[in-house]
């Protein structure tokens, strides 16, 4: 087939980044010929809560990928999709994730499918964001009438999905490994390129830092008597979107200074297996959620997982089998913490782990998508 995929890809950074080009490569493994239509402007600099949009590591090998797209040029939108159409791709993909990007999205889809060629398939992080805002509604309607068929990656998206379609093909497919950061490490060398100590355990919350993550939840957790009794320190590996004071103050009245360790910039790429290999566990205590990707990192590098029981994350972390699936909030999480080390239920879960993550190869992504065509 010939694809085009229409998103963000180098030189931004982050998750979506990072997905869009991997499935690209199993597209391309697949004998399929692909294209990525990337941003020339993503967010505008008031608009975006981080440092930088921008990656610092080099191109990806093998990847065709030209930046076309401004989200917020209307003329832009005319432009892009014509020229989409013209090149009449068997198959349009686009990953939504903020209704913020509907206008731009949903333009160039309406304008590509004019071609009586192309498809338009949708994957959906979200369809309604977590971090609500005036007009949402609006505007994903807008997006999904604009799209031939979607892949949910979560059954909670999936149920969302009809407040704005109940006709069109969907499907569920669960979001495939994040096995795109190289090789595992051996503790002992991850422990020195980041300055730790071996002796001591570690508990890993991973990526952006929003609200909704429930950072503050694990803080305290982390205050709980029998967790202080234990050779255990929280590592904060994210760069803040939002408010770090907050987190800060909580750490002080919880007097937790010395049992965090805070690492809050943007994890390269090059970095992120680093963390992983020294954390004993990933803990995602989140507040709302669909599905995330950093539950598929931890796969990739085989690490038990602690989520909380909200959107999808139930769904692939197996309770008592891979981790824990707890409710949101501190006495929760503190007792599966205590559970999971006084338990030693390490081995248990990395068996686990191992045997789970079959489930979910690149090529369970490419043929949903092609099902649907």
């Amino acid at each position: 087939m010939k694809i085009t995929i229409l998103g963000t890809a180098y030189p931004y950074r982050g998750g979506l980044t990072a997905f869009n080009e991997r499935l690209a490569k199993e597209f391309m493994a697949e004998g399929d010929q692909v294209k990525i239509e990337t941003f020339t402007l993503q967010y505008p600099n008031f608009l975006f809560p981080g440092k930088t949009q921008y990656s610092t590591e080099s191109a990806p090998d093998g990847l065709y990928i030209e930046r076309s797209v401004n989200s917020v040029n209307p003329f832009n939108w005319w432009s892009v999709g014509r020229k989409i159409a013209k090149d009449a791709p068997d198959l349009l993909i686009i990953k939504f994730w903020l209704p913020f990007m509907a206008p731009c999205f949903g333009t160039i889809a309406r304008l590509v499918s004019r071609n009586g060629k192309t498809k338009v398939v949708s994957i959906l992080d979200n369809i309604i964001p977590h971090e609500k805002r005036l007009a949402d509604r609006l505007l994903s309607n807008y997006f999904a009438s604009s799209v031939d068929a979607f892949v949910a990656m979560s059954k909670s998206v999936l149920n969302d999905l009809s407040l704005f379609d109940k006709q069109k093909p969907r499907a569920f497919c669960a979001h495939p490994l994040y096995d795109n950061f190289g090789a595992q490490k051996s503790r002992e060398e991850a422990c020195a390129e980041l300055n730790l100590d071996p002796s001591v355990s570690y508990l890993l919350f991973f990526g952006f830092i929003r609200d909704y993550k429930g950072l503050d939840i694990l803080l305290e957790a982390m205050s709980d008597a029998r967790i202080r009794q234990k050779n255990v320190k929280l590592i904060v590996a994210g760069e803040f979107y939002g408010n770090s004071d907050k987190y800060f103050e909580l750490e002080r009245q919880l007097n937790l200074k010395g049992a965090v360790l805070w690492h809050n910039d943007f994890i390269a790429d090059s970095q992120v297996s680093s963390y992983f290999a020294v954390s004993d566990m990933v803990v995602q205590p989140y507040k709302s959620a669909t599905q995330s990707g950093v539950t598929q990192i931890a796969y990739h590098f085989e690490k038990p997982m602690l989520v909380t029981n909200v959107g999808g994350l139930a769904e692939i972390v197996p309770n008592g089998k891979v981790g824990y699936v707890v409710e949101p909030n501190a006495t929760a999480v503190a007792d599966a913490l205590c559970d999971f080390y006084e338990g030693d239920r390490t081995q248990l879960f990395t068996e686990n782990v191992k045997e789970e993550k079959k489930k979910y190869a690149w090529s369970r992504m490419t043929g949903t998508i092609k099902s649907l065509v």
